[in-house]
């Protein structure tokens, strides 16, 4: 794993998985925690670290707030190397035995 590599942790594989399985749609912050369970102070900052690494892409949704009744919201999808290095990182876990569900 190079220094701009996120470790990959059970809740980032969650996370990989949960925007994988999107197959390329984009997800919003609220989105993925429905699929993982995972609460916003653990999600944000792997979303963070996944954008940062360039796994991810983010952007806001061009709505009106006052339209819509509610904030707007970042999407999330996968970049082209954020796609390679999820399937990479997935089949080094479950070759190494230490997952099952992927």
């Amino acid at each position: 794993m190079s220094p701009t590599e996120p470790r990959v942790t059970l809740q980032v594989l969650k996370v990989l998985n949960a925007i994988m399985r999107a197959d390329g749609l984009e997800l919003s912050g609220a989105d993925i925690a429905s699929v993982t369970g995972l609460k916003s102070g653990t999600l944000y900052p792997i979303l963070l670290r996944l954008e940062g690494a360039k796994w991810l892409s983010s952007r806001w949704e061009e709505v009106a707030p006052r339209e819509v009744g509610r904030p707007r919201r970042r999407l999330y999808r996968a970049t082209a190397v954020g796609a390679v290095c999820a399937t990479q990182a997935t089949k080094e876990i479950i070759a190494l035995g230490a997952l099952s569900w992927a």
